[in-house]
Parts: structure tokens; C-alpha cells; sequence
């Protein structure tokens, strides 16, 4: 079995990439192919670029900043419930 080199790809070419995606009206699977990278890769990229866009800020667009909103409270109800964990873990092992 061989084993595939790993590709390291810019920031900018993940970009043109999604926005090729989003711009040219073709699917996801037909421009991954063309660009020769995974359709799960190229997947993975649009959600990143996503969610930085919408955790990046204050929005004109009043849809957007409620996305942007409940992206930003999903996440700190997982950093707090993470805590919770963490917190009651310690008291455990202390308690000992």
C-alpha cells in the first residue's frame, strides 16, 4: 500500500477554491475534481470559511449577524459545559 504525500495548500487557493464553488454554479464534487483535491476536503473549507465569516464581526445584514449570534452562543455553551466537566473532574480527584 502507498502511502499519498500530504499537500499544504495557501490560504488564498482555499479561497479561490470556495469561491469557485460558489460563483461558477457548479457543484462541490465537479470543482473538486477539477482543482484535484477531495470533495470532502473542498466541504470542509466552505464550512471553515463560513463560520470565520461569521464569527468575524458586527453584519449590515440582519440574518447574518443572528447567525453570527448563535454561532458565537453554541460555542461558548460547549467552552462552558466543557468546564463544568473539567471543574467536576478536578473535585473528584482531589476529593480522593
Amino acid at each position: 500500500m502507498t502511502k499519498r504525500a500530504r499537500r499544504d495548500f495557501t490560504d488564498e487557493f482555499r479561497r479561490e477554491a470556495v469561491c469557485l464553488v460558489s460563483t461558477s454554479g457548479r457543484t462541490v464534487g465537479q470543482v473538486a475534481d477539477d482543482l484535484g483535491i477531495g470533495k470532502s476536503t473542498l466541504t470542509r473549507w466552505q464550512r471553515v470559511f463560513r463560520d470565520a465569516d461569521l464569527l468575524s464581526g458586527l453584519h449590515d445584514d440582519v440574518d447574518k449577524e443572528l447567525r453570527r449570534l448563535r454561532k458565537e452562543n453554541e460555542l461558548l455553551r460547549q467552552e462552558r459545559d466543557l468546564l463544568k466537566k473539567a471543574t467536576a473532574f478536578f473535585v473528584k480527584e482531589t476529593s480522593r
